[in-house]
């Protein structure tokens, strides 16, 4: 007697043939894209590959020129959508931190949820403290950002986005604005998360920390998704050429161990 099937997992994003162009300049090429609840999904790809245009048009921020968005199966590229409310389901994090100088660090993680969510002041600072106290930052909560470092700045950006308890959260490129020795401690905030089964999708430049990591990785070129898997498959056995030229610059680049890539002497 064969077991029980296991249920397959919510979809919390489904992108199918999204398309967007800046003038003459087709950026997206026909994305598709599924997302499972409590995925990591990590992009991969140099620069201009169109992983950051990709995490815009999610949320539309950027607005498509062609395809379906869907979050939770509400398309949310149909007309009369309440694009707003529905945004309020995804976290955002830019490499710019993008916090309100003239507003505390406490102030601007619980502005939002006041603001967006009616959530009582009382109730939104008190989770906000909360928050801040997790990833270590509690004693930073009268500060303005302009007295954080870089590191910590980005931590409090990611607590202000998950402040609007979002069912997805998407992270472009968080530590590439870092100096290295604060790239550490924003990557080990996303890993908790990781741990505590947050839905991500993260553009990164970090190879390691995508190969630790993920679910799943997706190599992005010229506007495509060229290549996508497991970690292990992508970054030791890439099937497509383009892929491991690719991991090949990022070894030679010291971003990935050698022992970790496509056709290391340990494969």
């Amino acid at each position: 007697m064969s077991g029980a099937a296991v249920p397959e997992a919510p979809v919390v994003l489904r992108l199918e043939g999204i398309r967007k162009a800046f003038g003459k300049l087709e950026v997206l090429k026909g994305i598709d894209l599924v997302v499972e609840r409590h995925e990591v999904v990590c992009l991969i790809g140099a620069s201009g590959s169109g992983k950051s245009t990709l995490l815009r048009c999610v949320n539309l921020i950027e607005p498509v020129d062609a395809g379906r968005v869907y979050v939770d199966d509400v398309e949310i590229t149909a007309p009369k959508v309440n694009v707003d409310r529905v945004r309020r389901r995804i976290g955002i994090v830019y490499q710019a931190f993008n916090l309100f100088p003239h507003m505390t660090v406490l102030d601007n993680v619980s502005l939002a949820p006041r603001k967006v969510l009616g959530v009582p002041r009382a109730k939104a600072e008190a989770d906000a403290r909360g928050l801040l106290a997790r990833f270590g930052l509690e004693e930073k909560a009268a500060e303005y950002p302009d007295r954080l470092s870089g590191g910590q700045q980005q931590r409090a950006a990611i607590v202000r986005a998950l402040a609007m308890e979002p069912d997805l959260l998407l992270l472009d490129e968080v530590t590439s604005a870092l100096d290295p020795e604060l790239v550490a401690e924003v990557l080990g905030v996303i890993r908790e998360l990781a741990r505590g089964g947050m839905t991500m999708v993260i553009a990164t430049h970090e190879m390691g920390f995508a190969r630790d990591i993920a679910s799943r990785v997706c190599f992005l070129d010229g506007g495509r998704i060229l290549e996508e898997g497991p970690p292990d498959r992508i970054f030791r056995h890439p099937t497509e050429e383009r892929t491991r030229r690719f991991l090949q610059r990022v070894i030679e680049s010291g971003r990935l161990g050698a022992e970790q890539a496509a056709g290391s002497p340990t494969d």
